[in-house]
């Protein structure tokens, strides 16, 4: 057997243990009792270890050495050298971190997460300092242990975990651009709006279970397969398991249905991508998804670029329509609010929020640039933990003229930092970006793409996208895949072409 058939053989333990974390971190989430916690951040604290265990085995570091060889040799196929690549940066993150520093993380981050749930929900922050200072500690250092082996600045280093490639330099020219460019569009959108009728809002109640029936059948218009994913509840709506079983999760307001209806068409779009990587590189990781933004950028073209435009509701409006003028409903669904025309001007509807999930597409940077920057500052030591909810109280003010009333709206919302997951948030903006290009590709190759989603037809744009970029996973750089399936170099200018025809045109 060769260094590099052993090598995959290894991997694929790897993400088979992964992979039992993913499903356990699921469970976490949406059905387990409360008395659970303490042995399931054992279990995955385990499961860390070992896969940190394989990953730092110094035969492994050996092996690397006689794949790359074999890679310099070109003894390995384009893919199989790709892998050797992506095997590498993994293992280079991997022994950046000594054990007990995993361990140590794993198991505050899942007792953080749990006071993170009941915090948020009573507007406690002392209560998630508490747990959040020691995890933050070992964010800390992590960034700082990893800077020292990558050669990058510790911020970097944790957001190359996430989107390897992409450093505050390149992040920082994007998100300068925008900042220039949103405030003034954004007053121009208001202004806009002000002078015309605003569109009637749906009035519930909305039952959790009709929400949850239109949501099954959206999700299958889309593309998802039922046999290998299921749609549940959890305290933050995400997307986890593994390839063959996606697990997603949503959360219902019954005065609401629009935030869970468009919280699971995002999350369907990630789901989409999971299940298209190639069958033949599964467990390897060449065929993982690419990173973090081209994981959003699945999601937000899905959500944003094509399930916020007209012709979806023209498609859609008779479903959510269906769905809430049962009999058993309440009937809200029978009235004029529930015209196509009526419920697409209410999901274009643009207003400064206090809740990053629930913002319009327009304002939604600001949310990502305050995080950016918040997130900085705590690696850099410049911002204490003691000193969020100012520092975020004074961020939402200068980014979208709001105070917060409270941390559950302010600083506690997310889950990513009692997760740990620090260096995420770019990825979203980025992702955003992402979409806007890749949407704008596929409309000028795709015919009659938009008359498609009017009829429910995402055939077309799901296979144009299986082909770009899921089958592709990551055997490219993540800009050098971008360029392949846009025709450019990630930049803003798509994304703002697009908020200009969508609100302004």
């Amino acid at each position: 057997m060769s260094a590099y058939e052993k090598l995959e053989r290894r991997f694929r333990r790897l993400a088979n243990l992964g992979g039992a974390a993913a499903v356990l971190q699921w469970d976490w989430a949406t059905v387990m009792p409360s008395g659970g916690a303490e042995a399931r951040a054992g279990q995955l604290a385990e499961l860390d270890v070992m896969r940190h265990e394989i990953m730092t085995d110094a035969e492994l570091a050996d092996l690397l050495i006689e794949a790359e060889a074999a890679v310099a040799a070109a003894d390995l196929s384009p893919w199989q050298q790709a892998n050797v690549r992506e095997m590498r940066h993994r293992w280079a993150h991997a022994n950046a971190l000594p054990a007990d520093l995993v361990a140590a993380f794993s198991k505050a981050a899942s007792a953080c997460e749990l006071v993170w749930r009941e915090a948020r929900a009573e507007s406690d922050f002392a209560a998630f300092r508490k747990a959040f200072e020691p995890l933050l500690a070992l964010i800390r250092e992590k960034a700082a242990a990893k800077s020292a082996a990558l050669g990058l600045a510790p911020y970097d280093a944790l957001i190359d975990g996430y989107d390897p490639g992409f450093t505050c330099a390149e992040i920082d020219v994007i998100f300068d651009d925008l900042a220039g460019f949103l405030p003034d569009f954004l007053a121009q959108v208001l202004d806009k709006q002000a002078g015309e009728a605003a569109p009637l809002s749906p009035a519930g109640p909305f039952p959790t279970a009709r929400q949850r029936e239109l949501s099954r059948v959206l999700m299958e218009r889309l593309g998802f397969d039922f046999a290998h994913g299921r749609l549940d509840e959890s305290h933050h709506p995400f997307c986890g398991g593994v390839a063959e079983d996606v697990r997603i999760t949503t959360r219902y307001d019954e005065s609401d249905f629009a935030s869970s209806v468009m919280a699971v068409l995002h999350e369907t779009g990630h789901a989409l991508y999971e299940r298209g990587l190639p069958a033949e590189w599964r467990h390897q990781p060449v065929g993982e998804a690419r990173s973090m933004s081209l994981h959003e950028s699945q999601s937000l073209l899905m959500e944003m670029q094509a399930c916020r435009g007209a012709e979806f509701f023209s498609f859609a409006a008779p479903l959510m329509r269906q769905a809430f003028s049962a009999p058993d409903s309440g009937g809200p669904g029978a009235d004029a609010a529930f015209t196509a025309q009526n419920l697409h001007r209410v999901a274009l509807r643009v207003a400064p929020g206090y809740i990053r999930v629930d913002a319009d597409e327009v304002t939604y940077p600001a949310h990502i640039m305050l995080r950016y920057g918040l997130e900085k500052a705590l690696i850099a030591g410049d911002l204490q933990a003691a000193d969020l909810p100012g520092a975020w109280q004074d961020g939402m003010e200068k980014y979208l003229g709001l105070k917060p009333r409270n941390d559950g709206e302010g600083c506690l919302q997310d889950i990513h930092w009692a997760g740990g997951d620090v260096g995420y948030f770019p990825s979203y903006t980025l992702g955003a970006l992402i979409a806007a290009q890749l949407f704008d590709s596929a409309r000028g190759q795709i015919a009659g793409l938009r008359a498609g989603l009017a009829e429910g037809e995402f055939t077309a744009l799901l296979s144009w996208l299986r082909d770009a970029v899921h089958s592709q996973a990551s055997r490219y750089p993540s800009q050098q895949l971008i360029t392949r399936a846009s025709g450019r170099r990630l930049g803003s200018e798509a994304f703002k072409a697009h908020l200009k025809a969508r609100y302004l045109g």
